[in-house]
């Protein structure tokens, strides 16, 4: 189906007069608005210095993100006197939740509140969490006691209940801003204008850049100061760093564009399913033009983009076939058995990614053990550095950290600048064919933590240090090339997977696209649990435990290797699907008469009355 277009020249001969004429180029073409619902001009709002404010809160936010999350496993075993298995696992749950409340949050935001007023919602919820945290670490009722050689006081429920009720309240807020921030700063770039469609291509990496700088803050200052101050103020400095910058952010509000809430995604797709059920035995007309769609006029009235019909899931197609019963008593099409082209072509594509959706599960799960198992590997080794310093073991993340700084900068200025003259593709390579590579190197990653671990075991049991536990002289930085590996792997595939779901999720629900990128972090986290529990279980049955509290006595090594041989499998299924994806086609068709209509409104609004 092809879309209407406003007449030639229709767009650029609508004019305002406001001190000399405007054109309605300089208004942005996407629909962005301000926070009144106005049009919005590109020259005024948006851009980089919008996002300057939304960046600066990303900072400090994943600083008090990772402030927690870093060293989490080291509080609950140390603090609050779990077991390796238990704690490892408290903190995957955690991190599941924490990735698995985005998809609440793009609900809210897509429905009802918008994605600028969910994140404000959503940071405030955020905040009292973190002080919740705050209070628990520092106040000596609700801190447990410390152990006495072997013998550990039990941790009463009210010290639990509000640790763990600090936690997964920030999960909660943590919903309502993560899948918002980084679409609210991708919204600032205008994607019908050539030079900030460039500028947008960039911002995923620059993004990911300064959430690097807030985790490798958190994973050498704020670790070192939890291990040798103070848990309080570890947990005080993110705290107060998350109300500034939540402060900075609200200080921006001028400057930003938004988008109007356009309902419920979910609410749309069903209505296609249950529309295409009620019409399984209807055939669809061979010629698109036949299916139910509105004209263009009332998707620019809605600030809305209108798709054109595709052969791809045809059986869809149904819900858009306009039968007798379709019409209500009123004259109006009925909402829940027919539906429009774009509702049908808006569900196909976000169906289209749920299978690449479930082979980010495994990928997620590897990256899980970064903030589990690699930690309390360190802890059994030699981390001294000099007579008087000791290198916290949760702060060999940092390196994890600096090596996708690095990669993500080299990526963008040089990777992509050199292949785009041969592939002709903006972003040098395809996003698919990035998160590939990403997911080959974590693969490589793990067989060679089983390797290391491997050497490390042998080395405990030389020294019998397998039956006391006690800690190893091998240093600490044999663990390196683990960190650094998993580091490079996540500059290829953490970025293309959260500008992937992004940009292929259709206009109107980017949030949930977002969600989307989130989720597979949540359900890998939680399959991290689900793995470590069923292998410690079935292999402890069998009288050789692979992961017990004595990492010195287990066989951890084992496990990475099954690792490997997972995420290998996941991977071959990754480039079956990979291969059969069609890229979405660009979503241009309203754009001329949206210039037009919104030129026509800034006119309207300059003449004076009478």
């Amino acid at each position: 189906m092809v879309a209407e277009k406003s007449p030639p020249g229709a767009a650029g001969s609508l004019a305002m007069e406001s001190g000399g004429d405007m054109r309605a180029e300089e208004y942005a073409q996407d629909g962005s608005v301000d926070l009144r619902g106005n049009p919005v001009l590109r020259s005024e709002r948006g851009g980089w210095t919008a996002c300057f404010f939304i960046v600066v809160y990303e900072l400090f936010e994943r600083m008090a993100y990772y402030g927690i999350a870093s060293n989490l496993i080291i509080y609950l075993t140390d603090h609050l006197h779990q077991g390796t298995v238990e704690a490892s696992n408290n903190v995957t749950n955690w991190s599941g939740t924490v990735f698995l409340t985005p998809l609440l949050g793009a609900y809210i935001a897509d429905a009802y509140l918008g994605r600028y007023w969910t994140f404000v919602a959503g940071s405030a919820i955020y905040l009292v969490g973190m002080v919740l945290l705050v209070l628990s670490v520092s106040l000596p009722a609700l801190k447990p006691p410390p152990c006495h050689g072997d013998v550990c006081p039990k941790v009463s429920a009210l010290q639990l209940g509000v640790y763990f009720g600090g936690l997964y309240i920030v999960a909660l807020g943590n919903g309502g801003t993560k899948p918002n921030i980084s679409t609210i700063g991708a919204d600032q770039f205008d994607e019908f204008d050539p030079r900030e469609k460039m500028h947008k291509l960039s911002f995923f990496n620059w993004w990911m850049f300064t959430i690097f700088l807030g985790i490798l803050f958190s994973s050498t200052v704020l670790v070192y100061l939890q291990d040798n101050v103070s848990w309080s103020v570890g947990y005080g400095i993110p705290t107060l760093g998350l109300m500034v910058s939540i402060a900075i952010f609200l200080a921006g509000t001028k400057l930003y564009r938004h988008r109007l809430p356009q309902g419920s995604p979910f609410t749309s797709m069903g209505k296609v399913v249950a529309a295409t059920l009620c019409k399984w035995n209807v055939p669809v007309p061979a010629d698109a033009k036949e299916l139910h769609e509105l004209d263009v006029e009332e998707y620019t009235r809605k600030r809305k983009f209108r798709m054109d019909s595709t052969n791809t899931m045809r059986f869809l197609n149904k819900a858009a076939v306009k039968v007798k019963d379709d019409v209500g008593n009123g004259g109006s099409p009925a909402k829940w058995s027919l539906c429009t082209v774009t509702q049908v072509e808006e569900t196909k594509q976000i169906m289209k990614l749920v299978p690449l959706l479930v082979t980010m599960f495994v990928p997620c799960t590897l990256i899980a053990q970064t903030n589990t198992l690699f930690v309390k590997q360190g802890a059994t080794m030699n981390r001294h550095m000099g007579p008087r310093f000791q290198i916290p073991p949760a702060s060999l993340g940092a390196f994890v950290t600096l090596t996708m700084l690095i990669a993500v900068v080299v990526y963008d200025l040089v990777f992509v600048k050199a292949v785009r003259r041969y592939t002709k593709n903006p972003r040098g390579i395809t996003i698919l064919k990035r998160m590939g590579i990403g997911m080959f190197l974590q693969v490589v990653t793990m067989a060679i933590a089983s390797a290391i671990e491997s050497q490390r075991l042998a080395y405990a049991r030389r020294h019998g240090l397998d039956i006391t536990g006690g800690e190893l002289r091998l240093t600490i930085f044999a663990l390196l090339p683990q960190f650094v590996l998993m580091g490079l792997a996540d500059a290829f595939l953490v970025v293309g997977k959260i500008e992937f779901f992004y940009d292929q999720a259709p206009q109107s629900m980017k949030s949930l696209g977002t969600a989307m990128s989130l989720t597979a972090y949540g359900i890998g986290n939680i399959l991290s649990s689900f793995l470590l529990s069923t292998v410690t279980r079935i292999t402890r049955d069998r009288g050789n435990a692979w992961v017990t509290n004595n990492l010195n006595a287990s066989n951890l090594d084992y496990y990475y290797a099954f690792l490997a041989v997972l995420g290998g499998i996941n991977f071959f299924a990754f480039l079956a699907l990979s291969a059969m994806y069609r890229y979405k086609a660009e979503s241009t068709e309203t754009v001329d008469i949206a210039m037009g209509l919104e030129a026509e409104k800034a006119k309207l609004q300059a003449e004076p009355l009478g």
